[in-house]
């Protein structure tokens, strides 16, 4: 039995050693890909000979470089956080779509409305409550009740712009 546990642990170990070696093969690969890239896509600089006018048309051509590939970052940025966006919106979709569930059929329950007050208030109704004896009493006021007269004697009194004032007055 610790043959077997010690051949089981020595495998692990093997394993790792050799998990850690193809690791570091690949991070020499990567690095060395990028150096040949870069030199490949950036040369290098020769910078000795040249004179001020030349520097600064260098310098210039390298500032609209720097331009175009800020210009083309911020695209490919503004259009991943859009993308982004978009997946953010659909995956909450699903997750709607996923959540909506179909209610059962409930079954009616006839229950009295003491026993309704019981369950929804507890233990501490246990006699009957009486609903009206709670009611707050308002007193109706008494409408007020207009004098009726006879029309046609105010007919002559209110005719013109002197009987709409008065009517207006009145109304007030």
């Amino acid at each position: 039995m610790p043959e077997i546990l010690f051949s089981q642990l020595f495998l692990k170990v093997f394993y790792v050693k050799k998990a850690m070696t193809l690791l570091e093969s690949e991070k020499q690969v990567r690095k060395d890909e990028r150096e040949r890239i870069l030199s490949e896509r950036v040369p290098s600089l020769q910078l000795s000979g040249l004179s001020l006018q030349d520097l600064q048309n260098l310098c210039k051509e390298l500032h609209q470089k720097i331009d175009v590939v800020d210009e083309e970052r911020y695209d490919i940025a503004s259009k991943v956080s859009k993308n982004d966006m978009e997946i953010q919106d659909l995956s909450q979709k699903i997750y709607e779509l996923k959540g909506k569930m179909k209610r059962p059929n409930l079954k009616r329950v006839r229950v009295s409305a003491d026993a309704m007050l019981g369950a929804l208030l507890g233990a501490k109704v246990k006699e009957s409550v009486d609903f009206k004896a709670n009611l707050k009493t308002v007193k109706k006021e008494e409408e007020k009740v207009r004098e009726v007269t006879d029309w046609r004697k105010n007919v002559e009194s209110m005719s013109g712009m002197e009987g709409r004032k008065k009517l207006f007055d009145a109304g007030q």
